[in-house]
């Protein structure tokens, strides 16, 4: 028996997805580019799928990217903000995911003032500081915060900071792949500028995902070619991965409340088992406030490394992380704990759900820690 918590890394393909992508596997083969008949029905099918993205955010069709997964769209934005739209300034957190943090980071090869927001005890940005970043000067700013963390699911205030991006005049980009689906957003309502979103952490494939750029921004490509994506992403597209992409977000969005409703069932049950049988562990992040529901992480005390911990969680069955997957399977030291502070002798594991997790995987994971700790 495996059980599987390390759904901020990747989560499972639905049933649902996989036979919405097979005949673009195995019959809709054609190019999308493509004139004839096999070509008009992959292009069909993108399009359908770029309609429910656009909807999942009440966002128009026209506004809607296919990108290779949340990297490429995050380097998009920035990047882009940057050549196209004469951003001379950043605004972001020492504690966004590697993709936003190292490219806002080559920034600064390009000449482009760097500043980072101060963040409270949680991880969350504080807005005071926000404003008094955008006061500043007038340059031309982008403000890059994400949505929800990877590591710790502490959730920023996205109303708010795009009213101080949309007062003071700057560009609002926000990497949503971990709250994409799982947390409603109306980009009608709220004005960001970029915003981005990825597959595999929605039950959907993995290498592919999408960015959304507000219309009022226009963007040049970004990956020369045959002039794909409406010319900002070239390439022939991955038309079974964006037929997944969208079913996933269509799944998603369809079944939203019924999954944060058992999610958070299986979170609350594990977090009372936790603090029953740990009473000195410590919690990361706002867990009780502004959090995303999939996200959970615990630091516990123990002269165990967290390699071994999670070593030892994998011998017993069970799947878990020691912070972000996406350092190439290295467990070092995190950078996001790193910031908010992690006390000594402590040491962090994630443990992030999906709507497949149950109380009785709660209970042998607990059964499985007592041993191991």
């Amino acid at each position: 028996m495996r059980i599987y918590l390390d759904n901020a890394a990747t989560t499972p393909l639905c049933d649902d997805v996989l036979e919405a992508m097979l005949p673009y596997l195995k019959n809709n083969y054609g190019n999308p580019s493509s004139t004839h008949q096999e070509g008009r029905t992959a292009r069909a099918g993108i399009e359908r799928a770029r309609k429910i993205v656009a909807q999942s955010i009440n966002a128009s069709n026209s506004e809607i990217f296919f990108t290779s997964g949340g990297t490429e769209a995050n380097n998009t934005a920035i990047k882009c903000s940057v050549r196209d739209l004469g951003v001379t300034r950043i605004i972001s957190s020492s504690i966004e995911h590697s993709c936003v943090f190292n490219t806002v980071n080559r920034m600064r090869e390009e000449n482009i003032e760097i500043e980072l927001v101060q963040l409270d005890e949680n991880g969350r940005a504080d807005l005071k500081d926000l404003e008094r970043l955008l006061q500043k000067n007038d340059k031309k700013t982008l403000v890059s915060l994400m949505h929800a963390n990877n590591e710790v699911g502490t959730l920023n205030p996205l109303d708010e900071i795009a009213d101080l991006c949309t007062q003071y005049g700057a560009f609002f980009h926000t990497d949503t792949v971990q709250s994409i689906g799982h947390i409603p957003i109306d980009v009608s309502k709220t004005n960001i500028s970029f915003l981005s979103g990825s597959g595999h952490k929605l039950h959907g494939p993995k290498g592919v995902g999408f960015l959304y750029v507000n219309k009022k921004n226009s963007i040049d490509a970004y990956i020369d070619g045959g002039g794909q994506e409406r010319k900002v992403r070239s390439g022939t597209e991955n038309v079974a991965s964006i037929i997944g992409l969208g079913k996933a977000l269509e799944q998603a969005v369809k079944y939203i409340e019924e999954r944060k409703t058992q999610i958070e069932l299986v979170r609350s049950y594990f977090i009372s088992e936790l603090q029953a049988n740990f009473p000195a562990i410590k919690i990361n992040g706002d867990y009780a406030g502004a959090y995303l529901f999939t996200v959970l992480n615990v630091s516990f005390k123990t002269d165990t490394p967290v390699n071994m911990l999670l070593f030892k969680l994998d011998l017993k069955g069970i799947s878990a992380s020691g912070g972000s997957a996406c350092n190439s399977g290295a467990v070092t030291v995190s950078r996001v704990l790193a910031t908010l502070g992690v006390p000594e002798g402590y040491h962090a594991v994630r443990f992030s759900f999906s709507h497949f997790n149950t109380k009785a995987e709660v209970d042998y994971t607990i059964a499985q820690l007592k041993e191991i700790i």
